[in-house]
């Protein structure tokens, strides 16, 4: 506090001009006059009296007053750098221009829902360590068996993570953020803040570090290393003043031409009412447009997640990078899921639709390379991954100085116009009509499965058994692509961490009692996972692949359990019959092939045909079967007189088709489709082709003429027009085929 006196002359004049001055004391004793309390007492102009306020403590004197207030001291601003900083500073790190500062805890250790299984192992040696400890025992053979175990399995899951899997690990809370790689490849590191509008988002780190004695540019998503840190930097979702800040900064390093390296580790730009209203959509736009004008190389590496806009208001660059378990979307598989199938549950699957993994994005030609990681993830050997960084930057940015400036934007602009399909010097054709609805070229109809269903049938029932090649081929293809799709519905139903548990279960419980039934726990968590799959299964409208192929799979199984009981029932008969009987079988076989061709048949035959139909019914009761009837076998068999009609029309069409040929001159152009098929060509070629040459022979043939024929025949002959016989002569016959 600060005792300030103020002294005045001439306060108040009276009448004769007589001076009057008087000494200020508060109305209450041991407490000072204020400056704010005196400024809130009245003067009054008329005769220079105080107010009431004031009354019995004024204290005349001949010609001044002094009034003494106390004021309080203004705090003094707080600057982020020291009062003495060294001016020869030559190498680290400005931090007290950053608030990212060492954790004063060390990371809880968190455990994705897929390293259960590792988790075992890893109490397993922790125990045996500690009983070695306490009985002083040497279990050293057991540790390293073990050890050596885990790292088998450690290896073994981390070489077949699924797209989720890899999601959850680039999200991991322990996962390196930007600040970590930038502090651990950098040799000197200066934080700039601001986008000189009165904002600085913490989402987004900006500055200027050195590498290898060359200075660069470096941008990024900033993710915080605990709740209190996510929080303070908004979960790395950036506002407009991020953008703008990254904008600003991005030419700064144009201007002075530092390569500009830029880290992407985001769920997306921050989509609340207030980011809209100062135009989230604005900033990334110009950033997208800026970043394709720089005249400086630009890498961008993707270190945990990228989502949609809010990344790639960052990246576009000339090289793209990913770490192996990192993840570059357009929507997050959770949000894709509840779109498409009502629920996040199925995020698994968008996941796996999506091809967000960098391995995806490198086979599609977006990454320009997959940076590695430790086993376990980044969060293992942090360091380490920093370095594999530092060296996929360096390497690259020496590949970009290599170009000029019309080189590099000539890089940039061809890198992103080739993910569109765009290749240089093929003109694009300005009126192609682009399809947007997803192709069902390849997507099974029920009409074909349907028919698919029918051959399979006419195929197991054709079969001489069920172990014939052709049809135990089709039965594995397809039980095949049901084990595939149920695997993706229980991935979908969230159910597949549950079914991986019950099958260690069922592995352990069939070593340890191969002979013992199963356990009663075991078979109700079975049970309860194949309860909830199959209620989830009966939804309408849901997974409508696999219950068709279930269906299918269902017909099929009973076909052929139908085709083994008939095969069985039919050696049964044939080891009851006697060999007498089936002699006599033959004799009956050979008169219904005389009785269907219409050739006589003796009367004495006929009496014998008789007999063996009276001794085979016999023969069948006997093997305890009932007889329900005897049908006669319809054999269609055509007539001579018929069979010489039908082959003089079928000549006179042939002949017709090949006087139109010679006439119009395509037979030239039929020995062009022949070969075209012996070479291979399209078949979109080859059915126009075809179609051509059918419309030029239809156009010359007398095509009624060869009706008529056809009709007095089926006339004639009294049959129905569709099949006159067995070679099915109809009005579709004159057609080129």
């Amino acid at each position: 506090m600060t005792t300030l006196s103020l002294i005045s002359g001439n306060c108040g004049r009276r009448n004769g001009g007589e001076d009057h001055g008087s000494e200020l004391l508060h109305r209450f004793s041991g407490k000072d006059l204020f400056a704010s309390d005196l400024l809130r007492i009245s003067f009054r102009k008329g005769d220079g009296i105080w107010s009431k306020d004031l009354e019995g403590h004024r204290i005349r004197n001949r010609n001044k007053f002094r009034v003494t207030a106390k004021i309080k001291k203004g705090k003094q601003y707080d600057y982020p750098w020291p009062h003495d900083i060294d001016p020869n500073i030559s190498s680290g790190h400005l931090s007290y221009l950053s608030h990212f500062k060492p954790l004063t805890e060390k990371p809880k250790q968190v455990t994705l829902p897929f390293e259960k299984p590792l988790v075992d192992l890893e109490k397993k040696i922790t125990e045996i360590r500690r009983m070695a400890d306490e009985t002083g025992l040497d279990f050293s053979d057991q540790i390293a068996a073990l050890e050596n175990k885990y790292q088998q399995a450690l290896k073994d899951l981390y070489k077949h993570l699924t797209p989720i899997q890899r999601l959850s690990i680039a999200r991991h809370p322990n996962r390196p953020t930007v600040l970590d790689h930038i502090l651990n490849i950098t040799e000197k590191w200066v934080e700039l803040h601001g986008d000189r509008a009165g904002y600085d988002d913490p989402a987004i780190v900006t500055g200027i570090g050195s590498m290898d004695e060359k200075s660069y540019m470096f941008i990024g998503h900033q993710k915080g290393r605990n709740t209190k840190e996510n929080i303070a930097r908004n979960f790395a979702m950036p506002t407009p003043h991020g953008y703008r800040k990254a904008l600003r900064m991005m030419k700064y390093a144009d201007h002075h031409g530092f390569p500009i390296i830029t880290f992407v580790d985001t769920p997306g730009a921050f989509a609340d009412l207030k980011s809209e209203e100062l135009g989230q959509g604005e900033a990334i736009a110009h950033n997208l447009r800026t970043m394709f004008g720089l005249k400086v190389p630009v890498v961008t590496v993707v270190t945990g997640e990228g989502g949609s806009g809010g990344a790639l208001a960052i990246a576009c660059s000339n090289k793209l990078f990913m770490l192996e378990n990192s993840a570059f979307y357009v929507a997050s598989p959770e949000a894709c899921a509840a779109i498409l199938w009502k629920s996040s549950q199925a995020a698994p699957k968008a996941a796996e639709k999506l091809r967000i993994t960098a391995q995806e994005h490198y086979r599609l030609k977006i990454a320009d390379g997959v940076i590695p990681e430790p086993l376990g993830g980044a969060h293992v050997d942090p360091a380490w991954t920093s370095q594999q960084i530092k060296i996929t930057i360096t390497q690259a940015i020496k590949e970009l100085e290599n170009m000029n400036t019309e080189e590099l934007l000539q890089h940039r602009r061809l890198k992103f116009r080739s993910i569109g399909g765009f290749q240089e010097g093929i003109p694009v054709e300005p009126k192609r009509k682009r399809n947007m609805k997803p192709s069902e070229v390849n997507m099974p109809k029920a009409a074909d499965i349907e028919l698919e269903i029918e051959n399979l049938k006419k195929k197991i029932l054709e079969a001489k058994g069920p172990s014939d090649p052709i049809t135990t081929q089709a039965i594995e293809k397809l039980k095949k692509d049901v084990d595939k799709e149920m695997t993706n519905a229980f991935i979908s139903m969230g159910l597949q961490e549950k079914l991986e548990s019950v099958k260690l279960e069922l592995s352990k419980a069939s070593k340890d009692t191969s002979s013992q039934p199963l356990n009663r726990n075991l078979k109700e968590k079975v049970d309860k996972i194949m309860q909830e799959f199959n209620h989830n299964l009966s939804q309408p409208g849901a997974y409508l692949g696999l219950k068709e192929k279930l269906e299918k799979l269902n017909l099929v199984s009973r076909l052929i359990e139908k085709e083994e009981r008939k095969q069985k029932l039919k050696a049964e008969i044939n080891q009851k019959v006697p060999a007498e009987l089936k002699e006599k079988m033959e004799l009956l076989k050979n008169a219904e092939e005389k009785i269907s061709k219409g050739e006589p048949v003796d009367k004495e035959l006929m009496e014998e045909v008789e007999a063996v139909k009276k001794e085979l019914l016999e023969v069948l009761k006997s093997a305890n079967l009932e007889v329900v009837g005897v049908t006669k076998k319809n054999v269609v068999t055509a007539p001579p007189e018929l069979k010489e009609k039908i082959e003089k029309v079928n000549t006179e069409i042939y002949e017709e088709i090949e006087r139109v040929i010679n006439e119009a001159g395509i037979s030239g152009r039929i020995e062009e489709l022949k070969a075209g098929i012996a070479k291979g060509s399209s078949s979109e070629d080859i059915e126009k082709a075809e179609a051509k040459i059918k419309e030029e022979i239809l156009a010359t043939l007398d095509v009624e003429a060869l009706k008529e024929k056809v009709k007095s025949l089926t006339v004639e002959l009294d049959l129905p027009e569709e099949t006159v016989a067995e070679g099915e002569i109809s009005a579709e016959n004159g057609k080129f085929q």
